[in-house]
């Protein structure tokens, strides 16, 4: 990983809501490393759960790829 920073503008709210996410000694990359991978999560959940539900007749069958 490089030491290159950067800036992210922010309101103030905003900030205060990270700052209380972040746990102590954590650092904004850190917090924001975790919320990323949080928000993969949930999209891979949402869509398994989309494929779960789709009706059988919009899939294609692996053996007809």
């Amino acid at each position: 990983m490089s030491n290159a920073s950067k800036r992210i503008p922010v309101t103030e709210e905003r900030w205060k809501e990270l700052n209380e996410l972040k746990g102590a000694g954590e650092t904004y990359d850190d917090l924001l490393g975790e919320l990323i991978q949080e928000h993969q999560r949930r999209r891979l959940v949402e869509r398994a759960t989309e494929v779960r539900e789709a009706d059988t007749d919009e899939l294609t069958a692996l053996d007809e790829l």
